[in-house]
């Protein structure tokens, strides 16, 4: 698979988007959830995060299949962290290698950007899961920390690695709250 679109997230892409995930948790380290949300909670979750104005984004194969997925959502909950986020990022196995991760990592932050975040961050299960680690490093994120051990999956203790991005100028000036109101969580 070569040719894919990036387009917003429907609630229709549901069904596909929980595949991915269940594939993710079931044989991955980039969730540290050990078991799989059945469809209903991913429809929540989905619902909650584009409820709450975050950006939601697939990648759609030529054949109309959905091949992988992005969303960023609250880094932390309280307020005062309303202007970052933690971007996610899931690919179907078969969709991996092809540059299709970089297309929605790409998008997501131009979005983020667009919408007034300031600050991306990206938490990466595992210190060896060079594959992530290197694609954020290609879009501009910097190395901020390790928790060493912080994780328990698959009968081994996994390290949890952040990195951050700065969207748009970043912690260089002041949010405009008022350009930005948008949503329940970011009031």
């Amino acid at each position: 698979m070569t040719a894919f679109t990036i387009r917003p997230a429907t609630r229709a892409d549901v069904p596909a988007i929980t595949s991915i995930y269940e594939h993710a948790v079931l044989h991955g380290t980039a969730t540290y959830e050990l078991t799989p949300p059945d469809e209903a909670e991913m429809a929540n979750r989905f619902e909650a995060t584009i409820g709450q104005g975050y950006p939601y984004i697939v990648a759609e194969g030529s054949d109309g299949t959905v091949v992988g997925y992005a969303y960023a959502n609250a880094f932390r909950t309280r307020p005062a962290y309303r202007w970052s986020v933690e971007d996610s990022i899931y690919l179907a196995p078969e969709a991996k290698g092809q540059g299709i991760g970089r297309a929605l990592l790409t998008r997501l932050v131009e979005v983020a950007t667009e919408s007034g975040f300031r600050q991306m961050v990206a938490v990466i299960g595992g210190s060896d899961h060079a594959p992530s680690i290197k694609l954020h490093e290609r879009a501009g994120f910097r190395m901020i920390g390790i928790f060493e051990k912080s994780g328990f999956k698959f009968g081994r203790w996994i390290d949890t690695v952040l990195m951050q991005l700065p969207l748009g100028e970043g912690g260089d000036s002041l949010p405009d709250e008022a350009a930005y109101p948008g949503t329940l969580y970011r009031r």
